[in-house]
């Protein structure tokens, strides 16, 4: 792993959904990190402190991504984690924003958001 690329933790139990994320992102050079569930996410989170980005779904085995989000806020307060939801209606955008998360990216994922997200969190990133 190299550490001067951009690191991103994707958290997402969906191998099909993954790959995509994969493929979405080939365009930037970044290092890429995958955990299968909740727990693996945050032992990721506090075995990699250099992972500058974190996307979290919402469902997932062991611990779901709000859980997720809870623990590695214990640890790390900073990092951008963007919450993936099928349900990013607005009360449950709200209650995603209000559980530690940064933003959210609504599923299906528009490679368009996507793209700007991880643009906007890496230029946050290297001017920091």
């Amino acid at each position: 792993m190299k550490e001067s690329k951009f690191t991103v933790l994707i958290a997402e139990d969906d191998e099909i959904s993954f790959e995509l994320y994969r493929i979405r992102l080939e365009q930037f050079d970044l290092n890429l990190l995958h955990a299968t569930d909740g727990q693996k996410a945050v032992n990721f989170a506090k075995e990699n402190p250099q992972i500058q980005l974190i996307l979290m779904d919402i469902r997932m085995p062991v611990l779901n991504g709000y859980e997720a989000t809870e623990k590695i806020r214990e640890f790390n307060k900073t990092v951008p984690i963007i919450a993936q939801t099928a349900f990013a209606m607005i009360p449950e955008q709200k209650i995603i924003l209000q559980s530690g998360f940064t933003d959210f990216l609504s599923k299906p994922i528009e490679e368009e958001r996507l793209v700007n997200l991880i643009w906007k969190y890496m230029k946050t990133e290297s001017s920091a």
